[in-house]
């Protein structure tokens, strides 16, 4: 899903305005599906409000309990409400400390900021407790998930990445269907890219958002994300600088399964 900084003016949705209740309100963040991201800023505390339509497909309450339950293990956004109404659903958190590592402050500044994303995706994958967690995102699940999406005519070859170009959906499937073994089990952010670390003024990683996929799958499932985030956000040569910070030797195989999987929207 490609998702960035709003390019264009959107109406604020009525609830939105709602909840924000004399607080201003800006726009910070946008995706292809509709979904908006409003920061709420006023004389109560600074919160953002996540709000999506029912076009969408994407289910926030998933997210709310994910973020629930992470919440007893790292710094990720505390849920203040949730709702929805017939034009969309959404919920409220206070605010995380820090800026997303995409920030034109972070952009002039790759290579710490690269770095911040490694190691805080490494703090996030050693303190949630794959044995604890009730969510999965597994390879086979997520194969199932591109079948389904397939079976519905819902993948979009003419949107994959330069490298899968080549591939119909039919081949696309098939190589997917046969993951690489296991290499770490543990619970995955499940959209390790780099606007979802938060980063404070000394470039340290303050916690993470936007963990509506979070479950337990194997490692490189964020890290082939991560790595090509660096690619789209800062440009190329990043990648072997996040994972020395992470503290992890490149996987090329297990690198490109995870991307394809990915590109399958899965």
């Amino acid at each position: 899903m490609t998702a960035g900084q709003p390019l264009t003016e959107v109406a604020v949705p009525a609830s939105v305005s709602v909840l924000a209740a004399g607080s201003s309100v800006r726009l910070a963040w946008q995706n292809e599906v509709g979904g908006l991201t409003f920061e709420l800023d006023g004389p109560a505390e600074r919160r953002f409000v996540k709000w999506t339509p029912p076009s969408s497909g994407i289910d926030l309450a998933q997210e709310v309990v994910r973020l629930g339950w992470a919440a007893g293990f790292i710094s990720v956004p505390h849920v203040l409400s949730q709702g929805s109404d017939e034009d969309g659903a959404w919920f409220v958190t206070s605010a995380l400390s820090g800026s997303n590592a995409v920030t034109s402050r972070w952009r002039a500044d790759p290579a710490q900021a690269v770095q911040a994303i490694g190691a805080g995706l490494r703090t996030l994958h050693d303190a949630l407790p794959v044995l604890a967690c009730p969510f999965r995102w597994s390879a086979e699940d997520r194969v199932r998930k591109a079948q389904r999406r397939a079976g519905e005519g819902r993948l979009q070859p003419a949107r994959w990445h330069d490298v899968h170009s080549a591939l119909s959906a039919t081949r696309a499937l098939q190589i997917a269907a046969d993951p690489p073994s296991i290499d770490r089990l543990v619970v995955c952010h499940g959209d390790a890219c780099a606007p979802n670390t938060l980063l404070d003024e000394d470039g340290s990683c303050t916690g993470h958002v936007d963990l509506g996929q979070l479950g337990v799958a194997d490692r490189w499932a964020d890290l082939a994300i991560a790595t090509w985030s660096t690619e789209w956000n800062y440009g190329p040569g990043w990648e072997s600088a996040l994972l020395h910070a992470y503290g992890v030797d490149a996987d090329p195989e297990r690198t490109a399964y995870y991307r394809l999987l990915w590109d399958l929207g899965a």
